[in-house]
């Protein structure tokens, strides 16, 4: 017995090193491959932020040059407009038309949201399957009557139609992540607060908002962007007062050719705004959208 245990350990050690190295190469394997997809999707990013650096002339090219002069033409031009146009009235209306909207998203999706998992309402799943439904409808199959609805209220070409229609586009997705953040909320806490004679207002300022914090900055983040990059309401139901930021961007793109490396800097600056907003919150962006995913 003594020599076969003998015997078995040097077998039981080489097979535990072939394992240990089997999981470094698969482990390696898989950074890699992480690697790989990480670049994959920043590459297109990377490409535009380089060719906002390059000439026209250069920026045309087929194939591309990398290895072309780098000039701030591009962002000259932007901030100069060749159109005559000044950017700054366009970056004021989206932050103006996406914080306001995010605003009101917050407060009517919270409520909604805690009606709906902490307090639950009769037939809960048929009200959420309708908030769902909401985004089933093309924008553009309702884009005539909503034009037609401006036109006739005289909200045309202004923010206070942008942040009608930012809201009620975001308000069904924001309720879903709401609801899945505030499940997460210890539904004791809330009772004993309630038997300490806490009011709503009170439990809803004391207790769910710090807890639910990084699941409402997350949705703050996603409304936001959503409201800032969108394109074809603006595009169509404003001209010059209330236009924004993507319209803007799209006045580069001319008939005369030899347009790619001012719309790549113009595309860069107006993205600038999105990405220090996720920066700044990303420790509670990553937070929120893993709350709602430990049970």
């Amino acid at each position: 017995m003594t020599t076969l245990a003998t015997r078995g350990a040097p077998r039981s050690t080489r097979s535990m090193a072939r394992t240990a190295r089997k999981r470094k190469s698969a482990t390696l394997l898989l950074g890699l491959l992480a690697w790989a997809v990480g670049l994959l999707f920043v590459a297109p990013a990377a490409w535009m932020v380089l060719t906002s650096l390059h000439g026209e002339a250069d920026a045309a090219t087929n194939p591309p040059s990398l290895l072309a002069p780098l000039t701030l033409d591009g962002y000259a031009n932007f901030l100069g407009s060749t159109s005559g146009a000044s950017p700054i009235p366009p970056l004021l209306n989206s932050a103006m038309a996406s914080i306001i909207s995010t605003v009101l998203v917050l407060a009517l999706s919270i409520p909604a949201a805690y009606a709906l998992s902490i307090r639950p309402v009769k037939k809960w799943s048929d009200v959420m399957f309708f908030f769902l439904s909401t985004k089933m409808l093309p924008v553009v199959a309702g884009l005539l009557p909503i034009y037609l609805i401006a036109k006739s209220t005289g909200l045309l070409d202004s923010i206070l139609l942008l942040v009608i229609l930012y809201t009620s586009m975001n308000l069904p997705i924001a309720v879903w992540m709401m609801r899945s953040f505030l499940s997460e909320v210890p539904v004791e806490i809330l009772e004993a607060a309630a038997i300490d004679g806490a009011s709503l207002p009170a439990i809803f300022r004391r207790i769910i908002v710090p807890i639910s914090g990084p699941g409402i900055a997350a949705t703050a983040l996603i409304c936001f962007i959503f409201s800032w990059n969108e394109l074809l309401f603006a595009n169509v139901l404003t001209s010059t007062a209330a236009y924004t930021a993507p319209v803007f961007l799209t006045s580069f793109v001319t008939s005369q050719g030899l347009f790619l490396a001012k719309v790549c800097a113009a595309a860069v600056a107006i993205s600038l705004p999105v990405l220090i907003a996720g920066f700044a919150a990303q420790d509670k962006l990553v937070q929120g959208l893993s709350l709602g995913a430990v049970k």
